[in-house]
């Protein structure tokens, strides 16, 4: 397992203490630490109306993410597409394509990524709720602007639109999200990458075996391919490392309360819990711990999915802490010198 891909989704995490323009340089930062380190992959997410979270807008953040970096692929993890006109996300990751070419991963999830009022904020006809029937045929028209093997009948009044896309030949590519049956079949049927968020519903190795089961072959994908998103935090120390996983389970036993919050500080989040107490190990399924207790913990994981890629994600408020926690798990996965 010492070839095994790592990659990082970041969510921008917004400290107590800090603001929105802060956690955006820190995300700048931490893609520029993971493109040094050898990390394959890193996507961001998206989030709207949210005092925990400043990606916003993942095709602004991911050109940014490009001038900063030189070898890691960039992607969304997710762009939620049942807000957003198909041929406008084709346009917009079309020219992070073109800025970075073949460094760019699509990623799409049908999820809100927000409360109901900011969901509704974003929609342009506003009459109505936004619905998510109709999200296959999105992905299709999408997938018709972007892969010449998914295209347009000849008669159709957008097949014209996808000569003009400017990702010069390269576009980017398409990853189904989930953590659903659904998404697991529609991922297999269209012969697309998968990543499950195991940080959303852990333990989902049936998703991948029913992905496995569905999946129809592509030129462009002859295999099915899963990546595992899952949170973890790592430090020399074991006891550092279960001090730093307070803070995002403090916002996470406050959202399930329905109330939102920016990430606290390491002794806001312990003192909190001591004033409401609560089983922390039943909030979140999270790998912590010394580099060694982390890899296992991990590796575990690669195993219950069968595993191609495992992408790490974690809300640590402190810079230092977080940095060092990717660092430390990036070393744990390389060979010992001498051994291949």
């Amino acid at each position: 397992m010492t070839n095994l891909p790592l990659s990082i989704l970041d969510q921008t995490p917004i400290g107590a203490g800090s603001n929105a323009i802060s956690a955006l340089a820190e995300t700048v930062e931490l893609a520029r630490l993971g493109d040094a380190l050898g990390y394959r992959r890193f996507w961001v997410a998206e989030h709207h109306g949210s005092p925990t979270f400043a990606g916003a807008a993942p095709e602004v953040l991911i050109p940014a993410l490009a001038m900063a970096t030189t070898r890691i692929t960039l992607g969304a993890g997710g762009v939620m597409l049942p807000h957003y006109s198909p041929y406008k996300v084709a346009e917009c990751f079309s020219v992070a394509a073109g800025l970075a070419p073949g460094r760019i991963d699509l990623g799409l999830g049908r999820a809100t990524g927000s409360d109901g009022r900011a969901a509704l904020a974003l929609q342009r006809d506003r009459r109505s709720r936004m619905g998510y029937s109709d999200f296959d045929a999105q992905l299709g028209e999408l997938a018709a602007y972007l892969d010449a093997k998914d295209h347009f009948p000849t008669d159709h009044p957008f097949a014209a639109l996808r000569r003009h896309l400017p990702h010069g030949g390269r576009p980017p590519t398409l990853w189904i999200l989930g953590t659903s049956q659904d998404s697991a079949r529609l991922a297999g049927l269209r012969g697309l990458p998968y990543a499950i968020a195991d940080f959303i519903n852990p333990h989902g190795s049936s998703l991948a075996r029913l992905y496995r089961e569905c999946f129809r072959p592509t030129d462009a994908l002859p295999e099915p391919y899963v990546i595992v998103a899952t949170p973890a935090i790592c430090a020399r120390e074991h006891g550092r490392a279960a001090d730093l996983r307070y803070p995002f389970l403090m916002v996470l036993a406050r959202l399930f309360r329905g109330e939102v919050v920016a990430v606290p500080g390491i002794g806001e989040a312990k003192e909190w819990f001591k004033r409401n107490p609560t089983d922390i190990g039943s909030i979140m399924n999270l790998t912590f711990g010394d580099p060694v207790e982390v890899r296992e913990g991990l590796l575990a994981i690669v195993d219950e999915y069968g595993a191609d890629e495992l992408m790490i994600s974690n809300v640590v408020p402190e810079r230092d802490a977080r940095l060092e926690s990717y660092r430390l798990i990036f070393e744990a996965f390389q060979p010992l010198e001498g051994i291949p």
